[in-house]
Order: structure tokens, then C-alpha cells, then sequence
């Protein structure tokens, strides 16, 4: 006999008080029933029920079976759901962390693609710059910039972004460009106040020799916009992703502080949590990510 059948009819007649109420749950003889619950106690070579002609109750090993039966039950009623899930169309509530200046500048923008193409998906978005616990938050996914940090977490890699320093044409001519990374010194930076880096920006020379420039901000605020604003009012120097400055760039609002200096490129991910499934509407928003994104990167933004 099946197993997992004669499994499934103990913990019935556990769950129902008897065999008669189990065969009815079951939709099986009540014969059938007994004969499974025989098997499997004929099978481990122990008695896991008492039988009276009032009642029937686990016995001491019974209820230990019991209580171990019902969880491989209940995990095999999960797979079977999760198999159905994985081929009906993506639905339910899709909660997503972001970084605000990524979702401001880039995702906000497609979301009505999404919803439009998959009309059962509902999403909340929550703009934050501090590192979530996906599972422990809640989150089904989210969307980071940069190195990712060694977890459980599953990750594929959406597009890239460059960070560069930049600042206004008007704000060089007052204060001159710097030449090295040793100049910066003497400028006006503009930080951001979230990172736990706070006022060091770490720099790639151009001999590839890393190296941390640590100076007070004249300004420090938690929004890349803000920043991006301040250095086109000619403020300071700001270290910016591409997404933020690309389009003041190329109407001339910014230019490169140290043109010199190699570009530092950024990779941008989709992370959600572990397992050999992604729910469907976790898949379907990141395949989605990748196609929109498939064609752009440093050199769009």
C-alpha cells in the first residue's frame, strides 16, 4: 500500500475521533480505512490506536506518530499547492523594497506596465534607504545597488549603473577643478547622510589604487535628488549614480569633477528569499525588471 496513504488515513481517524467520521472525510469505505491504518501499524511493528466500541484514541506512540504524520502530510499538501500556484497566472499583493532615488527615477515610471500586463498583481512599494530583512519584513523581494552583502538570499542581476563625482560648470569656474583625488579636499562636498560610509567616499585612482577621501559635507541630506538638485545650483560636488545625474549631464547642468578617474560600475539587483520555487509573482516582476532594463545600463542612464 501507498504510504503516504496509510499516513494520511491514521491521522484522519486521529483528526475525526473514529473511522467512520475519517472514511467520510477520506471519501473511501470505512473498510479501506481500517485496512490502511492496519497496514501501517502491521508495517512499523507497533500499535498506534486503541479501539473500543465507544471511541478511538492514539495511543502513546500513536500521538508521537501523529504529531510527525501530520507534518509531512501538511508539507505535501503545501507542494501539491505550490505546483498549482506555479502554473496558474501570477495574482496577490507583490511587496517590494527599493531605494528611493532608484525607485523615484526608474521603477516608479514602469509600474503601470506591470499592473496593466498583469492585472491580478497588486504592489506596495516602500521607498526606504536602510538594508530590510526580506523574510523577517515581510518582503517578497527588493531591489539593491552595489556589492551585494554574502547572504541566503537568491539575486539576478537587472542592469548596471556608473557613480561618478559631479558638479555644476559654474561651481569649477569659482573654485577651480580639482586635478587628483587629493584636491578634493579642498572642495565643497555634498553628502549623503543614510550611507553607513556617512562622509567617505571611497575612490578608485587611476592607477586602480583604492583610495578614501574623509571630509566633512557642506551639505548632507538623506535624497540622491537633493543632492543632484544642489550640485546643479552649483553647491558642491556630489557622488552620484548615472541614473540621477545622466539627463542634467547631458544638458550640460553637471560635468565630471576628475574625468580621468575610471568609471565605478555598479550592479543593480533583484534579491528575494531562497528555495528551489519563486512564487509567480515574484518571477513574473523580475523577468519583467530584466526585459525593461535589458537594453539600458551606464551608458543610457
Amino acid at each position: 500500500m501507498d504510504r503516504l496513504t496509510e499516513m494520511e488515513a491514521f491521522a484522519t481517524v486521529v483528526d475525526q475521533g473514529g473511522f467512520t467520521d475519517a472514511a467520510k472525510k477520506m471519501g473511501i469505505s470505512k473498510s479501506a480505512v481500517s485496512k490502511h491504518v492496519s497496514a501501517l501499524e502491521a508495517r512499523l511493528g507497533a500499535r498506534l490506536l486503541n479501539r473500543t466500541t465507544r471511541r478511538v484514541s492514539p495511543t502513546e506512540i500513536g500521538l508521537a506518530y501523529y504529531d510527525r504524520a501530520r507534518r509531512v502530510l501538511n508539507d505535501a499538501g503545501e507542494a501539491d499547492a505550490l505546483v498549482t500556484s506555479m502554473q496558474s497566472a501570477p495574482s496577490g499583493l507583490l511587496r517590494i523594497s527599493v531605494a528611493t532615488d532608484f525607485g523615484v527615477s526608474l521603477l516608479s515610471p514602469v509600474l503601470g506596465d506591470f499592473l496593466q500586463a498583469f492585472p491580478e498583481i497588486t504592489v506596495n512599494m516602500v521607498l526606504n534607504n536602510r538594508y530590510v530583512e526580506l523574510i523577517s519584513e515581510g518582503f517578497d523581494m527588493a531591489i539593491r545597488i552595489g556589492e551585494l552583502e554574502d547572504s541566503t538570499l537568491r539575486a539576478r542581476k537587472l542592469t548596471d549603473t556608473v557613480r561618478r563625482m559631479i558638479g555644476s560648470p559654474d561651481y569649477f569656474e569659482r573654485y577651480g577643478r580639482p586635478q587628483k583625488i587629493d584636491d578634493l579636499n579642498d572642495h565643497k562636498l555634498l553628502h549623503y547622510s543614510n550611507q553607513s560610509s556617512a562622509n567617505v567616499w571611497r575612490i578608485t585612482a587611476a592607477s586602480g589604487e583604492k583610495r578614501q577621501v574623509r571630509t566633512a559635507g557642506w551639505l548632507t541630506v538623506n535624497d540622491g535628488q537633493s543632492l543632484l538638485n544642489a550640485a546643479v545650483s552649483g553647491l558642491g560636488i556630489a557622488y552620484l549614480p548615472s541614473f540621477l545625474y545622466a539627463d542634467a549631464m547631458r544638458k550640460g547642468l553637471v560635468v565630471d569633477a576628475i574625468p580621468e578617474l575610471p568609471q565605478e560600475v555598479l550592479g543593480i539587483y533583484a534579491v528575494y528569499p531562497p528555495g528551489r520555487f519563486t512564487q509567480p509573482k515574484v518571477r513574473a516582476f523580475i523577468d519583467f525588471l530584466a526585459e525593461t532594463f535589458a537594453d539600458k545600463g551606464p551608458d543610457h542612464w
